[in-house]
């Protein structure tokens, strides 16, 4: 099974739909930060999450759940405002920004090499990610150009996509 967590009206073709709205006809109506989710752990191949980060009031406890409910080897997708957007911070359920560095704590091994394995953290992904940029800004501009733009910035970057696979 695939799930689209936040899925609204749009469930992602292929996926089922999990949504806090029962006005969305999502498949599961279900508060994503209310755990557990109804679903076993490791029954779930893939899981989208579009826009659903920055809203989630205890982002530790929603990824050890997305890896909970993932395969070994499973997949998830997701998709946010760049904290250095505007689209981050101008929505006033957002909660959170989301950086490059914010997938590195779901990953073991980037956890021991910040000494920080005393949080509460169980989720294990290997990770990589990469940042939506204006065109306009970006057109001729070499890759350097473009790498200090989206890291120092404002409204360079206005989406984050990381793809996290479970270990």
């Amino acid at each position: 099974m695939k799930l689209d967590i936040g899925c609204g009206r749009k469930t992602r073709e292929g996926f089922v739909g999990m949504d806090v709205s029962p006005e969305v006809g999502a498949a599961f109506v279900h508060d994503w930060d209310v755990l557990p989710w109804p679903f076993d752990g490791s029954s779930i191949d893939e899981i989208n999450a579009s826009h659903v980060l920055e809203h989630t009031k205890d982002l530790i406890a929603f990824m050890n759940e997305c890896h909970r409910i993932l395969k070994p080897g499973g997949t998830m997708h997701v998709e946010c405002p760049h904290y250095t957007s505007i689209g981050a911070w101008q929505d006033p359920t957002h909660v959170r920004a989301i950086t490059e560095m914010t997938f590195a704590y779901f990953c073991a091994v980037n956890r021991k090499a910040m000494d920080v394995m005393h949080y509460p953290i169980t989720a294990d992904f290997a990770f990589t990610y990469s940042c939506l940029v204006d065109p306009e800004w970006a057109k001729g501009k070499p890759q350097e150009h473009l790498d200090m733009g989206v890291k120092h910035s404002f409204n360079v970057c206005h989406t984050i996509k990381a793809t996290l696979t479970k270990r």
